[in-house]
């Protein structure tokens, strides 16, 4: 025979004080546990929605980000030659020269300043880049010490509100429009003119070429021809990979910081169960002889005190899942440890995080009930009946 479900239930629900005492530790660790899961998703969300699928990104061979890297504008014109690129409209290559610096910007109301990107584009840069929209202002012209700014820059930073100047290179650059990237990592930098930038900041060549090719299929080919160029010396990637490894540095950083920090508190939590099930077996020595007096089993037992173990377990996880998700209305800014920049993202919850943490939540349940059901299902009948 097995002891119904609704029978274990009432045994947590009969003792409601210890239940959400011990569930609200379980609850802490699930949220720990989810909120990292969570952290490491926006971040990885952010950087691979930055890049888009049929665009490719070229730097030189052996630099790990764009601000390392650098291609002659030699180098530059050879590539914009390159049948595999797309045309626009006006039958001229969609093609972008850029280059990437970092300066040091003041966050509004701190003296505390933070490496921000300026990217300067070519005139096709915004073409290639659907996902960022101007929403204030206008895109900067040609030629001008104009810029436009991330909203994320422009919430965070002193001088970068539409309007408002930024004094580096040299120059004074006046922000004439704000733009929206999708919450993607374009929100945490500064566009301006590449032509403009390029004196501005002493550079003689560009950091990256981005361009789009014709067809998707074709990048295999693409890739081949251009880092078999000697005369390059670059590497191709897609956009969308060469954002996501720029993740992979702070992506180790914080998956090991909370996988240590869920160990440590998943430990204490178990310990709190296991020491309440044994309360419960404890106190529930005669019940447990009735149950054995009445014919059911040593293992209908042992499933019924592990059922109720992985129950607690479930409600804590839940109740911890619950206040996970609130942290989805939470962003901030952090140092991408690829590119030294400051980088904004969110938390993100998914599916996939959601069945993690509930399986989470009941490995926790089972190994901190596992010795108190034991215990119960070995009792021996008269033991147990004469204890009561």
């Amino acid at each position: 025979m097995k002891i119904p479900l609704f029978y274990v239930a009432r045994n947590l629900w009969a003792r409601r004080l210890t239940t959400a005492l011990t569930a609200a530790g379980l609850a802490l660790v699930v949220f720990v546990f989810a909120t990292v899961l969570m952290l490491d998703e926006g971040l990885r969300n952010t950087l691979v929605t930055t890049g888009e699928y049929d665009n490719v990104v070229l730097i030189r061979r052996s630099a790990d980000t764009e601000v390392q890297s650098s291609v002659e504008r030699a180098q530059a014109g050879i590539v914009s030659s390159h049948p595999s690129i797309a045309l626009g409209a006006d039958g001229r290559p969609l093609l972008s020269r850029e280059t990437v610096v970092l300066i040091s910007l003041d966050k509004r109301g701190s003296a505390k300043p933070s490496n921000v990107i300026i990217r300067g584009i070519g005139e096709r840069g915004l073409a290639l880049r659907p996902q960022v929209k101007l929403t204030a202002g206008r895109m900067f012209r040609p030629g001008a010490s104009e810029i436009v700014a991330g909203a994320s820059i422009a919430r965070r930073f002193s001088g970068a509100g539409i309007g408002e100047t930024l004094r580096f290179g040299q120059r004074e650059w006046t922000v004439v429009g704000l733009f929206d990237a999708g919450n993607s990592g374009f929100d945490s930098e500064v566009w301006g003119d590449a032509d403009q930038l390029m004196p501005a900041f002493r550079r003689v060549a560009y950091s990256a070429v981005v361009l789009r090719l014709a067809d998707t299929s074709l990048f295999d080919a693409f890739k081949k021809d251009i880092e078999g160029d000697q005369r390059l010396t670059l590497d191709a990637k897609r956009e969308q990979t060469f954002y996501a490894d720029q993740s992979k540095a702070l992506s180790t950083f914080i998956s090991v910081l909370g996988l240590i920090l869920s160990v440590i508190f998943s430990i204490g939590a178990m310990i709190g169960a296991t020491i309440t099930m044994y309360a419960s077996v404890a106190n529930r020595v005669g019940e447990i002889g009735t149950l054995r007096a009445l014919g059911f089993q040593r293992r209908s037992i042992l499933a019924a005190f592990l059922t109720e173990s992985m129950l607690l377990a479930v409600v804590g996880g839940m109740l911890g899942l619950g206040c996970a998700s609130l942290m989805q209305f939470i962003s901030f800014s952090t140092t991408n440890f690829q590119s030294f920049s400051e980088l904004a993202f969110g938390f993100r919850l998914t599916a996939d995080i959601v069945v993690k943490t509930l399986v989470f939540s009941l490995v926790m349940g089972f190994v901190g009930g596992v010795l108190p059901a034991l215990r119960a299902a070995r009792m021996k009948i008269v033991d147990a009946l004469r204890a009561a």
